[in-house]
């Protein structure tokens, strides 16, 4: 079992106290860049201190499963193609580092987004894992859990592909929603509020705002 919980608004004691709730004991951080301008606790570093603290692990993830790419390549239109980034080595090495992790701790896959389904850690890396046969379970702002199969069948609902379908299987249905979904939240170079960095200054994070 793996869990998700994006920090969104939290304040760390109640960030915290969720995690504990569950009997995490440790944090991936799969944010590209791990900083926040209106929710400093969130940085890097002072969320890492916070959580071993209370005895929580904290590793960085991002770099390798984040939900941005400075590659030219891995964009279209300016837009990031979850597609391609699931084609590199470093996805599927980071995948590959959450799954050992997972067997080892009681694990949670932390970004920003209070929403799962808004989220590239539900669309990109939740569902790779899922697509391996292993067990995700998403944390809610209030402490409450969906499973993933929950997740998305909220995701076919809000598209109105959650009526059978004679034509299609239920795999393409689900790729058509997550595709749909990706297109309106994957990050777009450009964007006033996430895009001010531009290809190969994917560690600066003076100007983030939010991170995907």
């Amino acid at each position: 079992m793996i869990y998700t919980i994006g920090h969104s608004t939290h304040s760390i004691q109640a960030f915290t106290t969720i995690l504990s709730s569950h009997g995490i004991t440790a944090v991936a951080d799969v944010r590209s860049a791990p900083y926040s301008r209106f929710q400093p606790h969130f940085n890097r570093e002072v969320l890492a201190k916070s959580l071993n603290d209370l005895g929580i692990e904290y590793v960085f993830v991002g770099d390798s499963i984040g939900g941005r790419s400075s590659n030219e390549s891995d964009y279209e239109n300016g837009r990031v193609v979850y597609a391609r980034l699931k084609k590199n080595d470093y996805f599927e090495n980071g995948i590959q580092r959450v799954i050992l992790g997972s067997e080892k701790y009681k694990l949670a896959l932390m970004c920003s987004e209070k929403e799962p389904i808004d989220c590239h850690r539900t669309l990109l890396v939740g569902q790779t894992l899922f697509e391996r046969g292993i067990s995700l379970t998403h944390i809610l702002s209030d402490g409450l859990v969906e499973s993933h199969e929950s997740a998305i069948q909220r995701l076919l609902k809000l598209f109105k592909l959650d009526e059978p379908d004679l034509f299609r299987t239920k795999k393409e249905i689900v790729e058509e929603a997550l595709l749909r979904q990706e297109q309106k939240v994957a990050f777009t170079l450009g964007d006033q509020v996430k895009g001010r960095l531009g290809f190969g200054q994917l560690g600066a994070a003076d100007d983030w705002t939010e991170s995907v």
